[in-house]
């Protein structure tokens, strides 16, 4: 991870998405940094604790029960990841 300033996370922390009429909820803690770097060959992505513990809850809330298949959530780096990152999306597929 840079040591260098990063981009500020957006000032909402909490987003909240409707799909088939449930709520679902995304949560950023306080603090968060996420960083993705594609090397080719493999995704790395690097994060401090609370970083870690916001992209769990986020794949927890596509996990809940009654979330639609292919629900997902775009993180970028204008929306929860740090400067230069590679976008990352997280998908619900329940299919084969």
């Amino acid at each position: 991870m840079s040591t260098e300033p990063s981009n500020p996370r957006a000032e909402t922390t909490h987003v909240n998405v409707v799909t088939d009429g449930v709520t679902r909820a995304f949560v950023w803690e306080d603090g968060a940094r996420i960083e993705v770097r594609n090397l080719g060959a493999e995704i790395v992505i690097e994060a401090n604790a609370a970083g870690l513990r916001t992209l769990a809850g986020h794949l927890l809330t596509l996990a809940q029960d009654g979330t639609p298949d292919g629900t997902h959530l775009h993180l970028e780096e204008s929306n929860g990841l740090q400067a230069g990152s590679t976008g990352l999306v997280l998908e619900r597929c329940d299919g084969e």
